[in-house]
């Protein structure tokens, strides 16, 4: 009887001790109608009183449990193909199509832990039972009584992670829950099945953190790579919009860095807050692009030391490495110094150790290693890439900087734009003043110019299949003003397209993106506007002075008694007050725009750019750069916006029909124009003073611009007036 019993308590039956499930005939498939103890006593043995039997049937659970909990462990370590099956006659059922869990392991691997110390006592039951005449009974329930405690709730928790199918990070938050309870000895126990889990936790994240690679053979760690299918649809997106790429190499590395990686939070651990899985996201793939970050900066080198390192990382995770040495033997010495690798690995072997998680020694084992990573990214980007030499070009060029290239640019092609643009030539067309600029204006030592190009967007709505000679400058300012009276994307006319795209490869692509980009052609698409609406506007003076010394001329040579500028003149002196007051409202906008949006904002992010020496806090500087332009610049406020567009369409309206000078229809055209800027100027003035918009946050700003305009109450008086050109006209 004794061995029957101590075999029973370690999973095996017999004539003494039977299991139920054996006879049950109509068991349900999965299992699930039979969870509690089914091991039993024979009911044949009648040598046994009822406090005998009683004593024994508590005991024959705790030999249910064991065999249990050792089937988990063995199926979940793989190791069911040297299962004999003596060691479990009815094995638990298991599903059809099981998924495999590199934590489910390591949790097996510390029930194995536990069930050895279980054997180490029913062993030393029988070593005493065999040594001294003592009372069997008594024996055996005084050696195994604080099993009682552990083997049932951890034969539930095995039971709830094989119904529910519990891997990952979801298998780290049940044991982490299990852990708060008031049983010192279970609590130790499901401590150390936490422990062996993050075990695993701190190997993926050594090869995530310290050599950018992703170890997740099953998808159970919080950082995962997103679907292929999602991959290849940004990859097609970037392939389209090309104003960010070069190389293949580049367009790579910008998709890794964006889109390639995500947080899954099915499987974050609970206890691992989102900023501190988002810093494990950024540090790994901070360190992907340190080891490879373009062909540019790549420094080849004996890459022995490095891969025995990384394959010593994988080997607990028990399955078959591939070799990395392709994608991972290019170390970058100098950009990640081996010091600064092995620093992070120690701090990570620290955590590993411990033998309780600490959440805040985590989290700031994690910080450290976010710092020194975006501390090294930064040094790549800013110091290697030249990062200050970039935004100083796109200043330049999408900002308007170089004002004498622009300059040259806008006169070169102003007989063009006076034509509507041809829809399959306009951007060749365009390019022929545009290397012409840069040929009488830009030096050969500017070596960022060849990574700018022209394109034409959009054609405003502009008809370019209409023949460039069948259009005069009225009929094309007619229909201009036609198309955009109720629009609420107010156009110049068929060149409002005009943009810029910048180039750049390598690590610049994960600081430029397509949406800091898209912003800077913003801002450029209306600077570009404003700037040939205050060249149309001194143009159109430069043409009349030179049209009054030519009819002076001629009234010199042939003796008139009037002469015709003077004639011109007075008919056209309320108009020149109008172009005043229309050449007086754009340039304050330009100063403004150009001194104390663009060039104060460019100081503030050069202070950053010297001071700051993390990566993801510089890529938030230039956002609120960026954001601080448009929003200074009136872009994001759309009544304003479309006000000021409407007033230089109407710059551009006046300056074309100003050259009709001998048309009485033209006169008429000039008369509609004035009274439709004098209500635009009014209307914005009333926004710029209007209450609702002084208690915002763009005040200081409006206030700013409003002060600029109406220094000397100049602008209040002309605009709150309406200029009457009929009365005034001789």
């Amino acid at each position: 009887m004794l061995h029957e019993l101590l075999f029973a308590l370690v999973g095996f039956t017999g004539d003494f001790v039977i299991d139920e499930r054996e006879n049950l005939e109509d068991e349900d498939e999965d299992g699930d109608c039979h969870v509690g103890p089914t091991f039993r006593l024979a009911p044949d043995l009648s040598f046994l009183d009822p406090s005998e039997r009683s004593a024994i049937e508590r005991l024959l659970p705790l030999g249910f449990y064991y065999r249990e909990l050792n089937c988990f462990a063995t199926k979940s370590r793989n190791l069911t193909w040297i299962q004999s099956p003596l060691e479990s006659p009815v094995p638990m059922p298991q599903p059809e199509k099981r998924r495999e869990s590199v934590y489910r392991r390591a949790i097996a691997n510390g029930i194995v832990e536990i069930l050895s110390v279980y054997r180490a006592a029913v062993l030393k039951v029988e070593q005493n039972l065999l040594s001294e005449p003592v009372p069997i009974l008594a024996t055996v329930t005084q050696g195994l009584h604080k099993f009682e405690v552990l083997l049932p709730p951890l034969y539930r928790l095995i039971t709830e992670i094989e119904k529910k199918d519990i891997r990952g990070g979801q298998l780290l938050n049940l044991l982490h829950k299990s852990c708060h309870c008031g049983v010192p000895e279970l609590q130790t126990c499901i401590q150390r099945l936490l422990w062996h889990g993050h075990q695993v936790m701190y190997n993926q994240l050594a090869s995530w953190m310290v050599y950018g690679f992703l170890q997740d053979p099953y998808g159970e760690f919080f950082i995962q790579r997103q679907d292929r299918q999602e991959r290849e649809s940004e990859k097609a997106r970037v392939d389209v919009e090309k104003s960010v790429q070069k190389s293949a190499d580049g367009a790579a590395l910008s998709i890794d860095w964006h889109s390639g990686y995500h947080i899954s939070l099915d499987m974050l651990p609970e206890y691992i807050q989102m900023p501190v899985a988002e810093s494990i996201l950024f540090a790994g793939k901070a360190i992907r692009v340190l080891r490879n970050p373009g062909s540019e900066f790549q420094l080849r080198e004996d890459s022995s030391n490095h891969s025995s390192r990384l394959r010593g990382v994988f080997s607990g995770f028990n399955d078959s490495t591939t070799d990395l040495t392709d994608e991972f033997g290019l170390v970058m010495q100098e950009l990640l110094p081996q010091s600064e690798a092995d620093k992070i690995d120690t701090m990570l072997q620290e955590l590993k150790v411990s033998t309780e998680f600490h959440k805040r020694l985590f989290e700031s084992a994690v910080s450290s290693i976010r710092t020194i990573a975006g501390n090294h990214l930064w040094q790549l980007v800013v110091v290697r890439a030249d990062l200050n030499g970039h935004l100083k070009a796109l200043k330049d060029y999408f900002l308007l900087a170089k004002g004498d290239f622009f300059q040259c640019f806008l006169e070169e092609s102003r007989q063009l734009m006076r034509l509507p643009p041809r829809q399959s030539t306009a951007e060749a067309d365009l390019m022929v003043p545009f290397q012409l600029a840069a040929l009488k204006t830009i030096g050969e030592e500017d070596k960022y110019f060849p990574r700018i190009s022209l394109r034409m967007s959009s054609f405003g709505g502009t008809n370019a299949s209409v023949a460039p000679k069948e259009i005069s400058m009225k009929t094309l300012a007619d229909s201009s003003l036609q198309r955009n009276t109720n629009a609420t994307e107010v156009a110049l006319d068929g060149w409002d397209g005009i943009s810029l795209e910048y180039s750049v490869e390598g690590p610049l692509q994960l600081f430029f993106t397509q949406e800091v980009i898209s912003k800077y052609r913003k801002v450029f698409q209306y600077l570009i506007r404003l700037k040939r609406t205050q060249m149309e506007l001194e143009r159109s003076w430069v043409a009349v002075i030179q049209q009054d010394h030519a009819d002076f001329s001629n009234h010199r040579r042939n003796r008139d008694s009037i002469p015709v500028s003077v004639l011109r003149s007075r008919r056209h002196q309320p108009m020149w007050r109008v172009r005043e007051h229309m050449i007086f409202l754009i340039r304050n906008l330009q100063f403004y725009i150009q001194v104390d949006v663009i060039e104060s904002q460019w100081n503030v992010l050069q202070t950053h750019v010297q001071e700051s020496h993390d990566f993801t806090e510089l890529v938030g500087f230039h956002q609120e750069y960026l954001m601080a332009l448009i929003s200074q610049s009136f872009l994001d406020i759309g009544s304003l916006s479309r006000i000021l567009d409407s007033i230089m369409k109407l710059c551009l309206q006046f300056c074309w029909n100003l050259e009709q000078q001998d048309s009485t229809s033209s006169l008429s055209e000039l008369e509609r124009i004035t009274e439709e800027f004098n209500k635009k100027s009014n209307s914005l003035y009333t926004i710029l003073r209007s209450s609702r918009i002084a208690g915002s946050q763009r005040a200081p700003y409006l206030r700013q611009f409003l002060m600029r305009l109406n220094f000397n109450r100049f602008f209040e008086d002309t605009a709150t007036g309406v200029i009457s050109v009929g009365k005034q006209r001789t």
